[in-house]
C-alpha cells in the first residue's frame, strides 16, 4: 500500500506541527504532504522546519479554501509520490495507526470503494455514527435549521438499526475531517469542488464519487478523534459569521448540485434568513446571561 497523509493549514502551524509529529513514525503512511493555504503569518516557514525525507510541506500561493488546498495536497501525492490512497486530515484530530492500516486495505481490496472514514468521536458533541444521507432540496433546507433537524432528524438520518451488529456500512457521505479516498476515484470524480470556500465538501465528494460510480464506507470497528472546530473556529471565531459561510455554501452546492428553479433559491434565501435570526437571538440571550451573572458578582 502506497498511503500520503494530506494535512491541511491556515493560521495554525502548533496544531499542524502537532499532528505531523504524532502520525511521522506510523509504518503505514509513505509520505505527509502539508498543504500552508496562504496562511497570514508564518505558518510556511515554521512547518518547512519540519521537511524531511518523509514529509513535504507545499505554500499556496492563495487561499482557495478547503477544496482547493486539499485538491493541491491530494493530486500532489498522486501525480509526485505515486500514491494509491490519501489519507485527508483536519489538524485537529487524533487517529490511530491500525485505523489507517484498515481504511487503507479496504480501499485496495474493493476498487469500488472511493472514500472510507471512521466513527467520530467529537470533542463537542461525542460519539457521532459519522455517515449521512445525501438529501434533496427539502431535506437539505430541514437538515440546515437548528429546530427542524431536532423535530425531524430521525428522518433525515439512517435509522440506528442500519448501524447496529455490523463491522461497516454503506454511506452517501462522511465527515471532512478525517477520510481516506482511492487515488484513482479521486481523479476520475474530479475531487473536491473549488467553486466552495469551506462547508458541503462532503456533500460534493459524495455526489461526484456517486456520480463516477464510486461509493462511500464508514468503518464501525474504528474511531478517530476530531477537537471540534479548532482551525475553524480561530478564523471565523463568531457562530454568525460561521453560519453565513455555511448559508453561501449550501445555496452554491443546492444550485450546482441538486439544480434548484429559481422559485427555490428565493426560499432558501428566506430559510437561511429565518437561521441566522434564530443566530442572532442565542448570540444576544448569550450576552445577556453573561452580563447578569456579571452583576450578580
Amino acid at each position: 500500500m502506497n498511503v500520503c497523509c494530506v494535512i491541511l493549514n491556515y493560521n495554525d502551524w502548533r496544531t499542524t506541527w502537532n499532528l505531523a509529529k504524532r502520525i511521522h513514525d506510523y509504518r503505514t503512511i509513505g509520505h505527509i504532504v502539508l498543504v500552508d493555504n496562504a496562511s497570514t503569518d508564518d505558518s510556511c516557514e515554521r512547518l518547512s522546519e519540519l521537511q524531511d525525507d518523509k514529509v513535504t510541506v507545499l505554500c499556496s500561493e492563495k487561499n482557495g479554501g478547503y477544496g482547493a488546498g486539499n485538491n493541491l495536497g491530494v493530486r500532489y501525492s498522486i501525480e509526485k509520490l505515486g500514491a494509491e490512497q490519501v489519507l485527508i486530515a483536519n489538524p485537529d484530530v487524533t487517529f490511530s495507526e491500525p485505523c489507517v492500516r484498515q481504511m487503507a486495505r479496504i480501499l485496495e481490496e474493493r476498487p469500488g470503494v472511493g472514500v472510507i472514514s471512521a466513527v467520530m468521536e467529537d470533542a463537542v458533541y461525542g460519539g457521532r455514527m459519522n455517515g449521512w444521507r445525501l438529501h434533496g432540496f427539502a431535506g437539505e433546507l430541514l437538515n440546515m435549521g437548528p429546530v427542524s433537524r431536532r423535530l425531524l432528524g430521525r428522518f433525515l438520518t439512517y435509522p440506528k438499526s442500519y448501524f447496529r451488529g455490523r463491522k461497516a456500512v454503506y454511506v452517501d457521505a462522511v465527515h471532512g475531517s478525517m477520510l481516506m479516498v482511492n487515488g484513482k476515484a479521486f481523479c476520475d470524480c474530479g475531487g473536491y469542488d473549488e467553486g466552495i470556500f469551506l462547508y458541503q465538501e462532503e456533500a460534493v465528494l459524495g455526489q461526484r464519487m456517486r456520480g463516477s460510480g464510486y461509493r462511500t464506507v464508514l468503518l464501525l470497528n474504528q474511531r478517530y478523534r476530531h477537537e471540534h472546530s479548532v482551525s475553524i473556529g480561530k478564523t471565523y471565531d463568531t457562530l454568525i459569521a460561521r453560519q453565513k459561510l455555511r448559508n453561501q455554501s449550501t445555496l452554491y452546492y443546492m444550485k450546482h448540485y441538486l439544480s434548484i428553479h429559481a422559485w427555490q433559491e428565493v426560499l432558501a434565501r428566506l430559510w437561511f434568513g429565518g437561521i441566522l435570526l434564530e443566530d442572532y437571538g442565542a448570540a444576544l440571550f448569550g450576552k445577556l446571561y453573561e452580563k447578569g451573572r456579571e452583576n450578580e458578582l
